[in-house]
């Protein structure tokens, strides 16, 4: 089985000051690492791709929901 990259993006991180030095380090970082290959027609992706599927679809209608 192969293994899912969870790593955030530095563009999502909000660092201000010394930390901004560091994402072009973590750029360059970012182009080195290993394309991982994921298998689109595996049960266990289709199982995990439907389970992140309704809770965004949750997560819309709580968020919805709450706006009225």
């Amino acid at each position: 089985m192969s293994q899912l990259n969870t790593k955030t993006s530095p563009a999502t991180s909000q660092a201000s000051g010394p930390e901004e030095k560091g994402k072009a380090g973590n750029a360059k970082k970012a182009e080195e690492e290993e394309e991982i290959d994921i298998d689109l027609t595996a049960p266990e992706t289709e199982k995990a791709a439907l389970a992140i599927q309704g809770k965004f679809r949750r997560f819309q209608k709580r968020k919805k929901d709450s706006s009225s």
